[in-house]
Parts: C-alpha cells; structure tokens; sequence
C-alpha cells in the first residue's frame, strides 16, 4: 500500500482543525476506558476513599445523562468546537422557522456513527414549556454497519418506535437529512450473509450497539488511521409535520404518520441532493 503523508507546511489553523477532532475521537473511542482504569487503580491504592466517594455520587447522579445533563455555557463556548466545526466543515441548513412554544423530534439520516436514548428524549419532548428539540438517529444501530461513501440505503421500514412517542407526547416530526455524513469514513466489506456480518449482528444483539471497523485517515498521512476525511457536511433541517396528541394511538396512527414522515424525507432529500454533490439519478432505498 502507499502511504500519501501530509505535507510539511500544512497552516498551522488546520493542524489545529485536526487536533480537534483528534480529541474528539479519543474521548469517543477511549476516554470511558481511561476513567474505568483510573477508577481501578484508585480503588485499589491507598486513595481508595475517594473511589468510593466517587462511586457513591455516581449511584445518586445516574439519572443525570438522560434528564437533560448539566448544560455548561463555558465548555461551549470552546475555541476548540470552532476548529471541530471546521475541520470538515459542519454546516446546518434551517428551511423553516420553527415555533420556539413547541417540542420537536428531529429523525436524523443517515445514521453513521451516532446514538441516542429513549428515555433522554422522553424527557426532553415531554416539558410543558416547549422550545426542546430530541434527535434521534432513527436507522438505529444496523443501519451504521451499512455506512459507507455513497450508501443511501436508510433503515426506516421498520423503525416506528419514534413515531409512537411523538403521539403520546404530541411532539412535531422534522426530517433532516446530512448530506456527506457518509462520506466521513470508510469500512471494511460486510455483505448481508457475509461472516463479518454475521459476526458484526450477533454482537449487536448481545451488546445492543453496532461495531463497524471504520477507517479513514491518520494524523501526518492519508493513507490509513481512524481520523475522518475532510467530507463538507451539511445537515438539512427540514418543515416540522404536525402532529396531535395520542396518548395511546393506535396500530393505524402510527402507520398513517409514519408513511407522512417517509413521503416528507423523501421529499427533502430530492430537493436539496443535486446542491450537496448527489447525482439526479440518485435515490434513497428505504429498508
């Protein structure tokens, strides 16, 4: 294999750029690991007090994650996310004003590397006060083991579980769709029925996420490494679709809304795919 490595007089804002999100991929892939050793070696030194302290507030704070966290303006205001931002760069498109009195669920595609929680997105929808917007990456775990440059292969068919809870909590359904998401990261080949896959479903359904063996870049190379391409992103937000409150809806709400949500992503893809570098010809395949 060749290795193409960067070259020398690289400006130093876009080292910055890849330092970046250098740090965002060790705290994605390792810094959970690093806190678990950290906390083992504690434990078992002469500090294990603090361990325990430690473990003691992590049992009264567990909720925390998926009732909103602790929003901190400062760490937002990082230089870092600026540099994170343009590394790619990341750039959302808004279609519509959305009414701040309301709440929202946003069903991103395609799903790439991201998850999100039920119960974070219960409470964030069910607030009576509105203005709250819950994403949820709506392929789910199988569809990241189908992410690849250029698949447009969305798992939707089956995937209704968001379209119940926007029902009982009367939240309006937004598509949104993220051109280039996909272009992030290559994988190794895994055909449906190839062993990999298999491998790859079997551990999803024991451990409940999805393990791509994703690749892209290095460092000081192009050739090989976990860092992702340079791909522009732009993360379409499309029209909210209405929708009343069911608290207990029924098999045919839920298909009738389902089937609006399919026609209304459909639609904005084939709106704005041409302007993101997705040929005429090419569509989305829903499975």
């Amino acid at each position: 294999m060749r290795i193409e490595f960067a070259p020398l007089n690289v400006p130093l804002r876009r080292r910055l750029q890849t330092a970046a999100v250098l740090q965002w991929l060790f705290s994605f892939l390792a810094l959970a690991q690093c806190c678990l050793a950290a906390f083992m070696l504690l434990a078992l030194s002469d500090w294990w007090m603090l361990a325990l302290l430690y473990a003691g507030w992590l049992w009264l704070d567990w909720d925390t994650p998926i009732t909103g966290g602790r929003r901190c303006e400062w760490i937002r205001t990082w230089t870092v996310w600026d540099y994170f931002r343009d590394y790619f760069p990341l750039r959302l498109v808004k279609t519509v004003d959305l009414d701040p009195k309301k709440n929202y669920i946003f069903g991103f595609h395609p799903h790439g590397l991201v998850s999100s929680s039920k119960s974070s997105l219960s409470h964030l929808i069910s607030r009576p006060e509105g203005g709250n917007v819950a994403v949820i990456a709506v392929g789910g775990a199988p569809e990241a083991l189908d992410a690849r440059p250029g698949a447009l292969r969305l798992q939707v068919l089956n995937r209704k579980g968001f379209i119940k809870l926007a029902l009982k909590h009367g939240a309006q359904l937004v598509p949104v769709f993220s051109f280039g998401e996909n272009e992030l990261f290559d994988q190794m080949d895994n055909p449906t029925g190839s062993p990999l896959r298999r491998l790859q479903n079997r551990l999803q359904s024991i451990m409940g996420i999805a393990m791509p063996l994703f690749h892209a870049r290095g460092v000081f190379q192009y050739s090989f490494g976990l860092i992702p391409y340079r791909k522009s992103i732009t993360t379409v937000v499309g029209e909210p679709i209405p929708v009343i409150q069911t608290m207990s809806p029924s098999r045919d709400d839920i298909e009738n809304l389902h089937k609006v949500y399919l026609k209304s992503l459909v639609e904005l893809f084939e709106k704005h795919k041409t302007a993101y570098g997705i040929p005429e010809d090419h569509h989305l395949t829903f499975v």
